[in-house]
């Protein structure tokens, strides 16, 4: 459940690089990877500068998760709520009580008599 939680709230973006209509890089948490084509405007020269349109173009997506959570406390629920939940968490705890360690379940019986040695008996041999 608290998986479900976090992955709920968390926003992220996806980076994508196109150059033209091909996809060459995708990124999600960082910057998408150029390919290398991108153009570098001549900033010394302006007069003199011919304007090519860019081929490549970096394209953002931001996945926002919820920002609206209920909070709530024990108080605000009901009384039959309450008492179910302290129950339930009561008999949760016992469930794991274990044998005290001077226990021994098998102290009064005894082991069976064994008349016949059923391993030659059926023949089964361990190797």
């Amino acid at each position: 459940m608290a998986l479900v939680v976090v992955f709920s709230t968390m926003s992220f973006t996806i980076n994508n690089h196109f150059c033209g209509d091909t996809l060459v890089s995708t990124s999600y948490f960082s910057e998408a990877i150029t390919c290398g084509m991108k153009m570098k405007q001549d900033t010394n020269n302006k007069k003199c500068s011919v304007a090519k349109k860019n081929c490549c173009k970096d394209v953002t997506q931001l996945i926002e998760g919820q920002d609206n959570l209920k909070k709530s406390s024990f108080d605000n629920l009901s009384f039959e709520q309450q008492v179910f939940l302290a129950s339930f968490c009561y008999s949760y705890i016992n469930i794991f009580e274990g044998l005290h360690n001077k226990v021994i379940p098998f102290k009064n019986y005894s082991p069976p008599l064994v008349i016949k040695d059923i391993h030659v008996l059926d023949e089964v041999y361990l190797i």
